[in-house]
């Protein structure tokens, strides 16, 4: 074991981004299905997780994350035009998976893995945003802790054990897919405060 101490912090939170005094509501925890996160492991963005980090159940919290705290600046490089052919199975395109608003898992030449935005899908090339969908915003997390306390040794190892078989540590299924990571079966909660 590390010498970081780990909680298991359990929390409802309403994501908004700001832009020009005005704020719009992204994503925000469901009724009865609230986030629970493990700290120290890089569940969350880092500086998400300084701010949580200190407060007690029951506590409420809201805070602003800038971009660079956050997913980054937009890069319009990271915009890139894919040849058609690579999202061809069997000679036939995938028209199932690959189209405009999509998000697909993609995997680069060194397999590391992360999501695309499809933008366009033209004859030949087929454009896709790697941005995370949330880069250039600032960001404000609203809401409030329902449990903070110290993970005990077990819980712990059980969490390594899962993140090793399951390769996510947090979930992707109600996010749009923010997570970028490769997301194992049990994922399902929000994580746009994840490191995705």
């Amino acid at each position: 074991m590390n010498n970081i101490t780990h909680k298991i912090v359990t929390l409802s939170y309403k994501l908004y981004t700001l832009d020009n005094g005005t704020s719009h509501l992204e994503e925000e925890t469901s009724e009865g299905q609230p986030l629970q996160i493990m700290t120290g492991f890089g569940m969350t963005l880092p500086d998400f997780e300084k701010n949580i980090m200190p407060l007690s159940t029951d506590e409420d919290f809201d805070f602003i994350l800038t971009p660079e705290q956050a997913y980054g600046e937009y890069d319009e490089s990271h915009v890139i035009e894919v040849d058609r052919s690579v999202f061809t199975i069997n000679n036939h395109f995938d028209h199932e998976h690959i189209y405009v608003g999509a998000i697909v898992p993609l995997q680069n030449a060194d397999g590391n893995r992360f999501l695309g935005h499809i933008e366009n899908v033209g004859d030949e090339k087929v454009t896709v945003n790697l941005n995370h969908p949330l880069a250039g915003k600032t960001l404000n997390f609203k809401g409030t802790i329902l449990l903070s306390r110290e993970a005990t040794d077990e819980e712990v190892q059980t969490f390594i054990n899962r993140m090793n078989s399951h390769s996510c540590g947090c979930g992707c299924d109600e996010c749009g897919g923010h997570c970028g990571d490769d997301c194992g079966d049990d994922c399902g909660s929000h994580c746009s405060c994840g490191n995705h």
